[in-house]
């Protein structure tokens, strides 16, 4: 029996992770499809199995029409992770409840773009309820500034691949390997996955970072987890990073019994 080639679908909205993705998957023998509007037209066949890089609005809307499963950490991930690992309070909101606090705080979304993450003086600060549901989850945590920010890409719990993204909360893109605090971060994030690499899913993106603390010596800590079909590249190894975002997001019949408690809901549609 012939094997149908992979395809690798992107959203209409291209970036420079694409581009690089795109070019890998093509050395590789796998196709690509570059889909022209929110939805998957009607008869679009892609032959063999698929898989999605796209942001998560995009993913919800072709996903379930494509046989993609797509992998994501759980909201509450960070919040079981020790002190020591993470080096500030961080909780699980609703979006009700985040309107109704009157310090500052750090507020993201776990796992998609509702709005903004960034510090916010009070809740008042949010888009209100014309804009995002009040029962919206939401990650409160304590304003800290991390000095420089790495993303590693992650597979059954093993670091891949991994890149700086940002100094001083400023874009500033390098490879990780090499880099000076290299065997730091990779020693701190492996310990951090030694334990909770069972409450992640097989492929995923995690973010550290160093946080300038009172003695002045930079301590490692963990920023976020994020799916992998939606993040940033940088200057990672592209190789790897496809090999993660194929097993992020690929077909629902490969998906293992342990990734099936990691699957996105809203990417799951209910007839």
């Amino acid at each position: 029996m012939i094997e149908l080639p992979r395809t690798l679908v992107f959203s209409p909205r291209a970036n420079d992770t694409s581009h690089v993705l795109a070019s890998v998957a093509h050395r590789r023998g796998l196709l690509t499809e570059h889909l022209t509007g929110w939805g998957v037209p009607e008869g679009f066949l892609v032959g063999g199995p698929a898989h999605l890089y796209a942001g998560p609005l995009f993913a919800d809307a072709v996903a379930a029409d494509l046989g993609i499963g797509l992998l994501e950490p759980p909201d509450d991930w960070l919040t079981g992770l020790p002190r020591e690992a993470v080096r500030r309070e961080i909780r699980m909101l609703t979006m009700a409840e985040a309107w109704t606090l009157r310090a500052p705080a750090f507020l993201k979304p776990p796992n998609d773009k509702s709005f903004p993450a960034r510090v916010y003086l009070e809740g008042a600060q949010l888009p209100g309820p014309d804009a995002v549901d009040s029962d919206t989850p939401v990650l409160a945590s304590d304003p800290v500034r991390f000095t420089v920010e790495f993303r590693l890409h992650v597979i059954d719990g093993e670091i891949v691949t991994g890149a700086q993204y940002a100094i001083e909360g400023d874009l500033d893109i390098e490879p990780l390997a090499g880099h000076e605090a290299e065997q730091q971060i990779l020693g701190f994030a492996r310990d951090v996955l030694q334990e909770s690499a069972d409450k992640l899913p097989s492929a995923v993106v995690v973010d550290v970072g160093l946080i300038a603390e009172g003695d002045g010596k930079p301590a490692p800590a963990v920023i976020e987890a994020n799916a992998a079909w939606a993040s940033g590249h940088y200057a990672a190894d592209p190789e790897r990073v496809l090999d993660v975002v194929l097993r992020a997001a690929g077909p629902m019949t490969e998906i293992g019994e342990r990734d099936r408690t990691f699957l996105r809901p809203a990417a799951q549609r209910v007839d």
